[in-house]
């Protein structure tokens, strides 16, 4: 089965895209794939990530947030930005959750695996430390916190005063709106997206992987993410924040940092099937 931009209802009943396939020799075990800040399921190699996985068996499914601008005919660019502008932690996590009622309406049986990158990370961990559907986590440079990633003192106070703040994306160009709903979010929802304490918490399988040369999330968060969660730091060498991949992605492999990456995170998630 290999189903290519179908829709699910996300967050406040909202459409999105979503990917899934199941190869022929499926050994019940199925990757689920959270792309991170103005991320979205067709970013450069990911669909090289999933081929990967789906020829050693395991389902993939990735998906667009339902509020990561992106529309359901346009799901690569940025023509939503007023979704983009409402987007908080939150919707995120109930897009998941929809997510995983939706792959449980087309398969069977079956155990499923977070790997979340960058901001997609944060959202595996908080996502997925009591869902009953996953049996384990990955972070792909992923924060080690939301709070350090909002802006400080009179940046902030500008953007509670003006009640929105744009953000430059630097593959469109466009200056994207973000609402200061995003913050008062986490205000609300604090202690549970304390990743820190989710970490130090944590119960279930955790691989957590950082490249060495990456300068949009820096090496130090994988290292707080290690220590709090008493769980072995997996570095790459020579890899950047996107594990040497881009976007558009042109070639037929995936880069060697990336392919590495998968290699580890595989070997992972088969010692956590029982």
């Amino acid at each position: 089965m290999e189903l290519k931009n179908n829709t699910y209802h996300g967050a406040e009943g909202k459409k999105s895209l979503i990917d899934l396939e199941i190869p022929k020799r499926f050994n019940g075990q199925i990757i689920i794939f959270i792309h991170g800040f103005m991320g979205f399921k067709d970013w450069g190699a990911w669909h090289l990530v999933q081929q990967f996985f789906t020829k050693m068996g395991y389902g993939f499914c990735k998906f667009n947030t339902t509020h990561n601008g992106g529309t359901i005919s346009d799901g690569i660019d940025f023509p939503d930005p007023t979704s983009f502008s409402r987007n908080t932690y939150s919707r995120e996590i109930a897009d998941v959750k929809a997510v995983l009622k939706w792959i449980d309406q087309k398969v069977d049986v079956w155990t499923g695996h977070f790997i979340g990158h960058s901001k997609g990370g944060a959202i595996a961990l908080i996502a997925g430390q009591s869902n009953p559907f996953i049996s384990s986590i990955s972070t792909w440079a992923s924060i080690a916190s939301i709070e350090e990633r909002f802006p400080k003192e009179s940046s902030l106070e500008e953007w509670k005063y003006n009640g929105v703040r744009t953000i430059k994306n630097g593959r469109t160009l466009q200056d994207l709106p973000q609402s200061i709903e995003l913050w008062n979010d986490f205000q609300q929802n604090k202690s549970n997206y304390d990743l820190k304490q989710i970490c130090e918490a944590y119960q279930k399988p955790l691989f957590i992987c950082h490249g060495k040369n990456d300068t949009s999330v820096s090496l130090d968060n994988g290292e707080r993410l290690s220590k709090w969660s008493n769980t072995k730091l997996n570095l790459i060498e020579n890899a950047d924040h996107v594990f040497l991949s881009k976007h558009p992605w042109l070639e037929e492999t995936l880069p060697h940092p990336l392919q590495v990456l998968c290699e580890r995170t595989e070997k992972f998630i088969s010692t956590t099937v029982i």
